[in-house]
């Protein structure tokens, strides 16, 4: 059997040194291997041909067979383009080109018959193809194509002769080069016939020459259940094995500290969603293992309170307990809060960042490591060495995408046996994707508001329009509430970004002159951005102008008015996270999103899908449908590879959990990997985790 995974793709006949610079530049095919998981887009029937007559915009890719009867040039600069005017004798259809126009010049010929290949669509009126597939039509014989894949590629691979037709070549080659045994079977017969799997290698030529679209499905759905599969069996063993491995503090009693606080200082009656959250956090942390939980909760539901009962519980037992926030203000935010709420009761409440002075800094260190201080609110200083705890056994991660896997795992160290792990995140995560990025954690959800939330009005608003804003605000500041007005902050070290705000700061201060305004950015001293918070919470500024370092945490029960300028410049999640600084206390809230009148169709339904829903969860689907897993914000410090070649987490969510009862009926029987009948299995498993060169489960 030959070694693709090793054999270069230069060696490939009709590759050679120059294309596979560009194959690997381009698509990141380095290997023969790479070429053959390189799958095609889409499979198009070529023996069927339309007539111009047919088109309408809303059609699918079509296939045309006439002539190009004139040429014309078009605009300058980046709407410079050429139009290629089309027929088949039945009408015209423009095929319209934005690049590569000397190319096409050479190219083309006016009176030649082509088939061309693309996907209509009307603009003023008129029906065009863009940047059309386009083949000499004496060349190809159509009845006999039947199914042909398309693969993406890039101008520069065409102007190198590689665009879809030289791909499918390539591949042809490739397979002709194999033989019948192209690569080793990766699951065991027992696997194949149980679920009426197609042979491996059967289904590697089918994808890229089907001769049916029967013959396509199936080979579609092996590849997909290898793809799933192996994926949840590495998360599910990786659990496994910890579970294994590594004992967990036992919270045996719920005392005093527990039951005052519950019934005696509780700020409002606990959700029926809290009461069953903090009844499965009890039972974890009950038993003999480490709990590593994940708790989802949309913003406002809560979670802050569930995770201090929490800390509690390891209060009454002993134990310490730790809070990581991602920010400074956050850590502050989670801090005051917990003094607050604690206010009365023997708990000792700590705050360390890396804004902390050295003498109160060395007073906090003493107090971990002689237990004086049972809960420590910090963001990454904790996990610095000199941070020691006496007894730490309940860690508390806040908003965890912000974290990475090593910097989490540091928290492993801080005591012989490792603490119990609460992951919290109010971006709720949907199912496909909880499964997949946190797939070795167990999940609750708090799906419930506290009572009186009212859902907060989302508007899209152009730009055009925001004066009559600017008077709404008016209205809500007269009646004594408060507002933020958010801009975009990509990177702080984005000068343009800042001035953005300057900017806005100094045109909203000559509006709502007769009102105290604040800003609030990354760039400033931890003390100036606390003094800001501090000023915005006691009411003493009534309009807050700010970046996203609001984004989470961040709780004044009297804003009610959310403005998110450019908003197009942000994702549904964060957009929803900004959203959730309001409505937090029992008043009417708004959120307003501005955006200039042009927008892609992409910015318009996310506009809206947030004015038309305050569910988080339905939110996070869309985001997962229109951005795709691997823009997720978290799936990079999650320490995934969702590099995915032929599956989908939004399409494929039956197929997901289906190979993931597939994986723990394996992983449950097999826990030390030593059954031989599971050898092709592992073996599997510990090449693509090589070959990653990660962990795809260490994620707590």
């Amino acid at each position: 059997m030959l070694d693709i995974e090793n054999r270069s793709i230069k060696f490939l006949p009709g590759v050679g040194e120059q294309r596979a610079a560009i194959l690997g530049k381009e698509l990141g095919i380095h290997s023969l291997y790479d070429l053959l998981y390189y799958f095609p887009y889409r499979h198009v029937d070529r023996s069927r041909v339309f007539s111009v007559s047919e088109l309408t915009g809303g059609m699918p890719y079509v296939q045309l067979v006439g002539e190009i009867r004139s040429f014309e040039e078009m605009g300058e600069g980046a709407t410079r383009r050429i139009v290629g005017h089309f027929t088949d004798g039945s009408g015209f259809v423009d095929l319209v080109w934005f690049r590569g126009l000397k190319y096409l010049k050479n190219r083309l010929k006016i009176g030649v018959r082509y088939v061309v290949f693309g996907k209509p669509s009307v603009f003023n009126g008129r029906v065009n193809i863009a940047h059309p597939d386009i083949d000499d039509a004496e060349t190809l014989h159509l009845s006999e194509m039947g199914l042909q894949p398309y693969y993406n590629t890039t101008e520069r691979m065409k102007r190198a002769g590689l665009n879809s037709q030289a791909m499918a070549k390539l591949v042809s080659n490739l397979l002709k080069l194999t033989g019948e045994n192209i690569v080793e079977e990766t699951l065991t017969p027992t696997i194949i016939s149980k679920h009426a799997l197609m042979p491996l290698n059967d289904a590697l030529r089918i994808i890229h020459f089907p001769k049916n679209t029967v013959e396509l499905r199936n080979a579609e759905y092996r590849l997909k259940f290898d793809e799933l599969f192996y994926i949840q069996l590495n998360i599910l063993h990786y659990a496994k094995d910890r579970t294994l491995r590594y004992a967990g503090h036992c919270f045996s009693k719920v005392g005093d500290i527990f039951n005052r606080f519950y019934k005696e200082f509780l700020p409002f009656e606990l959700t029926g969603a809290q009461k069953r959250v903090i009844k499965e956090i009890r039972r974890d942390m009950g038993g003999n293992s480490q709990m590593n939980r994940l708790l989802q909760g949309d913003v406002g539901s809560g979670k802050t309170l569930v995770a201090l009962l929490s800390m509690l519980l390891a209060k009454d037992n002993g134990f310490q307990a730790c809070m990581m926030a991602p920010t400074e203000i956050l850590a502050e935010q989670h801090c005051a809060t917990l003094r607050r709420m604690l206010s009365g009761l023997p708990v000792s409440v700590e705050l360390l960042t890396g804004s902390t002075k050295q003498k109160e800094r060395q007073y906090i260190l003493e107090g971990l490591a002689d237990g004086s201080v049972d809960i420590l609110v910090s963001t990454h200083a904790v996990l610095e060495d000199k941070v020691q705890f006496g007894n730490l056994g309940f860690v508390v991660i806040d908003e965890q995408h912000r974290f990475g896997v090593v910097q989490r795992a540091k928290m492993w160290a801080k005591n012989r046996i490792p603490p119990h792990i609460l992951v919290m995140t109010a971006t709720p995560i949907p199912r496909t994707l909880a499964m997949t990025l946190y797939g070795d954690l167990d999940v609750s959800v708090i799906d419930e508001l506290p009572p009186g939330r009212k859902p907060i009005v989302t508007k899209h608003i152009f730009r055009d329009r925001v004066n009559e804003m600017y008077s709404f605000i008016h209205t809500q500041l007269q009646a004594g509430r408060q507002a933020y007005v958010v801009y975009p902050l990509i990177s702080e070290n984005e000068k343009s970004d800042l001035k953005n705000l300057e900017e806005g700061y100094k045109q909203l201060c000559n509006i709502f002159c007769n009102y105290n305004i604040g800003k609030l950015h990354g760039k400033m001293k931890s003390k100036e951005k606390e003094e800001e918070m501090r000023r915005f919470s006691a009411g003493e500024t009534r309009l807050l102008v700010s970046t996203t370092v609001i984004e989470v945490g961040v709780d004044v029960p009297n804003a009610t008015v959310m403005v998110v300028e450019n908003a197009e410049r942000f994702g549904l999640s964060q957009l929803h996270q900004l959203r959730g600084r309001v409505g937090r206390g029992g008043n009417s809230s708004y959120c307003l999103l501005v955006t200039d009148g042009k927008l892609s169709d992409e910015t318009h339904k996310r506009m809206e899908i947030m004015t038309a829903s305050n569910d988080g969860f339905v939110i996070a689907e869309a985001d997962l449908k229109l951005r795709g897993p691997g823009d997720i914000e978290g799936t990079q410090q999650s320490g995934i590879a969702l590099d995915l070649k032929i599956a989908s987490l939004s399409r494929d969510e039956q197929l997901l959990q289906y190979v993931r009862n597939v994986a723990r009926e394996i992983v449950d029987a097999d826990p030390e990997m030593n059954n031989p009948a599971n050898r092709i299995l592992w073996r599997r498993l510990m090449a693509i985790k090589k070959a990653n060169n990660r962990n795809w489960g260490a994620i707590s």
